[in-house]
């Protein structure tokens, strides 16, 4: 990494190519997302900008081999990516990651024909993917889905709703999970590639949503949609399995993207309360001021630990399920009070947008909003105790 400068604690965990690809997210979170962030989360919009420029910055195919024209990219690295580009936005860093997972998806599961024509679409940026399998009755319980895909022939028959889509607004192409089998439980799940312009296909609007509206979360329905049997990705037997190997990259990511709010809610309120003046000092020197930040600098340490620490984890290839629930749990619990404990020593400026003190804008009534959906994304905090609890009681018993 010798033409890489960095000072955070888990870049020498990275190759050359891979310290390459953190600076080119960087650069691209300053550069594309950071001018238009406000923007989009106050018209409540999906963030079209950014995904348009994401396959001329080489990010839409971190997670796919090089030799099929991917960046090949490992959980630590992809970490850093998140937590970059989280920083300046989580809405759109969270778009970005569920379009990379498609794209790993289709070149790691994906048959000749998806490579050759869904993959080059997925990595030049000319289709955006979303990842279906939250159902609006269902929430965390994924192996209960009941949207049903029935053989016909050489086609899937598909019926049932989707909920809490992201990317659901734009997306190009679907990764569906579905029922083909209700009798066999999770056993019975399939992963299809669909078209939502297929007749039977209706796409929902958007939610309306707190905060991180970019993602451009919604829904989906399907009335006897017909799917070739050829798109299917992952086959039936195999795809909850599939699904689930990859939570425990999705959990390790929010605790990264929570990382990004962090330290960009602490650099700003770090700079406002040094220049800030009150009863004739800087607001810097009261010490009720600097203690609140300096609990905000632990708990980021802390979060990049046991983010960083599980990331390590799932690249040589260990068991990561437990230390993922244990950074994401922590990640959401901390940064919503963090954040906010940013804003309150800033004042009553810390509550305005708008901020004229605050070069382009005060970045933390976003992030704040952003921050309370990280405790609901891949797996509400509830089921990160569920997680953790059953491997307490493992011992006991006898249960894995």
């Amino acid at each position: 990494m010798a033409d890489h400068v960095s000072d955070h604690p888990f870049d020498d965990a990275l190759t050359d190519d891979e310290a390459a690809i953190v600076d080119d997210a960087s650069r691209f979170a300053a550069d594309v997302i950071e001018p238009m962030a406000e923007a989009w989360e106050r018209e409540r919009r999906f963030a079209a900008e950014a995904f348009a420029a994401l396959g001329p910055a080489g990010l839409t195919g971190l997670l796919v081999p090089t030799e099929l024209g991917g960046r090949g990219a490992g959980p630590v690295a992809l970490a850093r990516v998140l937590e970059e580009l989280a920083a300046a936005d989580l809405a759109a860093a969270f778009s970005a990651v569920v379009h990379n997972n498609m794209a790993r998806a289709v070149a790691t599961s994906g048959n000749e024909g998806l490579i050759a024509d869904l993959l080059p679409r997925l990595l030049s940026g000319e289709t955006l993917g979303a990842f279906l399998l939250t159902e609006p009755e269902v929430g965390s319980d994924a192996a209960a889905i009941g949207c049903l895909a029935e053989r016909d022939g050489d086609e899937w028959v598909i019926t049932g709703r989707k909920a809490w889509v992201t990317n659901a607004s734009h997306a190009g192409a679907l990764n569906l999970y579905a029922q083909s089998d209700p009798s066999a439980g999770h056993r019975g799940i399939v992963s299809i590639v669909v078209d939502p312009e297929a007749p039977g296909v209706t796409r929902t609007e958007p939610y309306e949503l707190l905060g991180a509206n970019a993602m451009g979360t919604g829904g989906f329905e399907f009335d006897g949609v017909r799917a070739p049997v050829a798109d299917t990705l992952v086959p039936v037997g195999q795809a909850f399995a599939a699904a689930m190997v990859g939570i425990d990259l999705a959990r390790i990511l929010v605790g990264a993207m929570c990382c990004g709010l962090l330290r960009r809610s602490l650099e700003v309120a770090l700079a406002a309360t040094a220049d800030r003046h009150v009863f004739g000092a800087p607001v810097a020197d009261k010490q009720g001021v600097q203690w609140m930040l300096a609990d905000v600098a632990t708990d980021l340490e802390a979060t990049r630990l046991l983010t960083y620490r599980a990331a390590r984890q799932l690249q040589e290839g260990l068991d990561a399920t437990v230390m993922a629930a244990h950074a994401k749990k922590q990640a959401a619990r901390v940064t919503q009070t963090r954040v906010a404990d940013c804003m309150q020593v800033m004042g009553a400026t810390g509550y305005r947008r708008d901020a004229p003190t605050i070069p382009g804008g005060n970045p933390l009534p976003r992030h704040l909003a952003a921050a309370k959906v990280t405790g609901y994304i891949d797996g509400a905090t509830e089921i990160q105790n569920v997680v953790i609890a059953r491997r307490l009681w493992a011992p006991a018993t006898g249960r894995p």
